[in-house]
């Protein structure tokens, strides 16, 4: 099983795998810069090649996930162009720390046509994917519809990629507590997103699970993450999809509240656990 915790960058990229070493941890996401900024890092090359370096030596695969005001949707042209080049910006960061991609959230829409957020995603996306150049992907996350509509359905996750421009370059990160709080899931096995998923092309092409338990029930779109086996989502739905033989060569990354010694370390010991039941 390939699971780890989002860490920490401070002290640079390779304490961020050092980090995820020392928690038995098998993979891990980080903020390849300032998570509240859209500004371009220049980044330290030396220090992402160790990154990447350590990475191959303990086994560990990572993701980056992109900054907060990401917004791939946005109705502001100015806001999007921003966005095209901090995305760019990110997957050159993860491309020199050896990470397989780059999380971004579907978006967020506050104008008059939500039609015209769905084609600003398309086209964000498609100018990112025919600028890059590298074996890093774009990502694109599920929502919790935690202040949109946009984002919370598998058939969107479909057809979105299905219209960008170099789709190869563009895979999913599937976001557990997201889909429960979308009402898309309500923590059972055998679900229907699943199934859904497998069937729309959507499986073939995630590389990750955010793995995270729920504060809110199912169909609250509230976008609160909770602590592994604390929270709302049937230990049984999660189990099945840890055990899940096409979810197999997935990562699953939890990005919940650290425990009472400040680690991922008990409830990455649980995911163990619940792995061992396959």
């Amino acid at each position: 099983m390939l699971a780890g915790c989002h860490v920490s960058t401070q002290g640079g990229y390779k304490m961020a795998a050092r980090r995820a070493v020392q928690v038995g941890a098998n993979a891990f996401q980080y903020f390849p810069k300032n998570p509240r900024s859209l500004a371009v890092k220049d980044y330290d090359a030396a220090d992402a090649a160790k990154c990447a370096a350590i990475c191959r030596e303990h086994g560990l695969v990572s993701i980056a996930h992109s900054p907060y005001p990401t917004n791939i949707a946005s109705e502001d042209a100015g806001h999007r162009e921003r966005t095209a080049i901090s995305l760019l910006n990110d997957l050159a960061i993860a491309e020199a720390c050896g990470s397989i991609g780059v999380v971004v959230h579907f978006g967020v829409y506050k104008g008059p046509d939500p039609l015209e957020g769905y084609r600003n995603a398309v086209i964000t996306l498609s100018a990112v994917a025919s600028q890059w150049n590298g074996s890093a992907k774009l990502l694109i996350e599920n929502q919790a519809g935690d202040g949109t509509d946009m984002g919370m359905t598998i058939e969107e996750l479909a057809q979105i990629r299905s219209l960008c421009r170099d789709p190869h370059k563009i895979g999913y990160c599937l976001d557990t507590c997201h889909l429960f709080a979308a009402g898309v899931w309500r923590g059972e096995a055998e679900a229907e997103w699943f199934a859904k998923a497998e069937t729309l092309g959507v499986l073939g092409h995630t590389e990750a699970f955010h793995l995270n338990d729920s504060v809110y029930p199912s169909g609250a779109r509230r976008d609160r993450h909770a602590v592994i086996g604390e929270g709302h989502i049937p230990e049984e739905g999660l189990t099945w999809l840890l055990n899940h033989p096409l979810a197999a060569s997935k990562l699953f990354v939890m990005e919940t509240p650290s425990g009472e010694d400040g680690t991922h370390r008990d409830q990455l010991a649980l995911l163990q656990r619940w792995g061992d039941r396959s």
